[in-house]
């Protein structure tokens, strides 16, 4: 994914920015950037590599280059953003959270019209430059972001900066959040609420699924209303979100401990201890341990100070590494015990293996893994939630491809907990992930622990369920 924060104030805006900015260093990988403007410089900017190192340590030199009023940033999974761009709009800049599934056909389609691209993304066109220059297409900006949502699919949030104002629009069908917050001085958007705290902003909106604000420092004013249709993410709240965060007024750590609760409801297995994978595991662990009484300790210690996020390096056998590094494992409380595990989610499963490995080289007992989503049978085609982008890279593809072989599979009845073939999936799993027992969670028990209309939410990488549609 990506995440961006932005301000506008009747105060210089530069710290904001960046702290803000920073705040949302958990949602990207590779890239981050800052742009600001002032009536004297105009439009500043700045783009720094994350791959070898982290977002403060990158920007805090180019702080003393920039001031003014407004200013956004971002942290983002591939390309350089923001970009600042010109139009028959003026001139203005954009970051997005976006995934452009269709970012090949729009970019043909606009070589036909002898359009040039400027910008690169691995090797690809960048999809920040897509989005601006299918935003300048437009007469206005709200017709311009509206062929973004008519033409894009996937999911694009944009967030805009002009030299007198910020437009922020959410994706068409929420998939992603935006959110306003507000002090004394102006305003602030963000993807997180978590930015908002220490930074004295109070959450003032929650835009709607296609819904466009624009936001000066005195006020902000509604220019395209919500749809009526919303597919929001679910796994910001299993995974992605960080825990004090709000998403349709859901805080995330609360939605994480029903999550563990719900799970503990299921289960009777005995154990000695109650543990969370770090970090995103902790919160549906403790909900666990709270709901069954068992002891909630900590088997792996996270090292922090030195060893950066497991998925940033671009080399599987660096991320392996880096993964193994940073879990110190504790024998005291490991040896001869018996464990369960609270853990987000299995994509790929080969950090759990290796996990689980490591537990029984320690002496561990039994080592009980609980999951705090439906298993995912289906890759995510709306939001860069993980690395794998084929179907047979999943853990759960693999047992069922070893289960069944080659050829066309009703996968509907490896989504349904009461089929056989679904139990049998599990069993696969847990048997190449070498754990004692393995339980996932129930769709329905998910939706309820979120706390909004199933139809309201994208369980697209549970059960195939979302398309991509657009919506009024």
């Amino acid at each position: 994914m990506s995440g961006f924060f932005g301000v506008i104030s009747k105060t210089d805006c530069v710290s904001p920015v960046f702290y803000g900015t920073d705040y949302h260093s958990h949602l990207g990988t590779k890239r981050a950037g800052l742009a600001f403007f002032n009536q004297k410089q105009g439009f500043q900017r700045a783009i720094h590599s994350l791959e070898d190192g982290y977002f403060r340590t990158k920007f805090e030199d180019d702080l003393v280059n920039f001031n003014g009023n407004s200013g956004i940033g971002v942290i983002s999974d591939n390309e350089a953003q923001p970009l600042v761009t010109n139009s028959h709009l003026g001139k203005f800049a954009i970051s997005t959270v976006s995934k452009i599934v269709n970012a090949d056909e729009l970019e043909e389609a606009f070589l036909q019209r002898h359009r040039t691209f400027s910008e690169t993304s691995q090797g690809n066109v960048n999809p920040t430059e897509l989005t601006a220059m299918l935003i300048a297409d437009g007469d206005d900006f709200v017709s311009g972001i509206e062929k973004v949502f008519d033409k894009v699919k996937g999911s694009c949030s944009m967030l805009i900066m002009t030299e007198n104002m910020l437009i922020a629009a959410r994706d068409n069908l929420g998939r992603t959040p935006v959110i306003i917050g507000k002090n004394g001085d102006g305003f602030a958007v963000g993807s997180e609420t978590s930015a908002f705290p220490n930074l004295n902003y109070e959450i003032e909106k929650f835009l709607g699924p296609g819904e466009i604000v624009r936001i000066t420092a005195e006020g902000y004013e509604q220019i395209r209303k919500p749809n009526s249709k919303m597919q929001i993410c679910a796994f910001l709240w299993v995974y992605y979100g960080y825990p004090p965060s709000y998403y349709e007024g859901i805080n995330v750590d609360e939605v994480r401990y029903r999550c563990g609760a719900a799970l503990a409801r299921r289960d009777p297995v005995d154990a000695d201890f109650v543990a969370g994978i770090p970090d995103s595991g902790l919160g549906h662990a403790i909900g666990y341990a709270n709901q069954r009484k068992i002891p909630y300790m900590r088997p792996y210690a996270k090292y922090t100070p030195t060893w950066p996020r497991s998925f940033m390096p671009q080399n599987q056998l660096t991320r392996e590494l880096v993964a193994k590094m940073k879990l110190i494992p504790n024998p005291a409380i490991i040896k001869g015990k018996r464990g369960i595990f609270l853990d987000d989610s299995i994509v790929r499963g080969t950090q759990l293996k290796d996990n689980t490995r490591d537990l029984h080289n320690e002496g561990i007992k039994e080592v009980h893994m609980r999951i705090a989503c439906p298993p995912l049978t289906y890759p995510c085609e709306f939001l860069n939630f993980s690395r794998s982008r084929k179907p047979m890279e999943l853990a759960t593809r693999k047992a069922i491809s070893q289960l069944e072989g080659k050829g066309e599979v009703d996968m509907k009845k490896y989504s349904d907990p009461e089929m056989d073939e679904y139990k049998a999936m599990v069993e696969r799993i847990r048997k190449n992930l070498g754990l004692t027992t393995l339980q996932f969670q129930t769709l329905s028990d998910l939706v309820d622990a979120i706390g909004l209309p199933k139809e309201k939410l994208c369980t697209h990488c549970w059960d195939g369920s979302s398309y991509y549609k657009n919506s009024k």
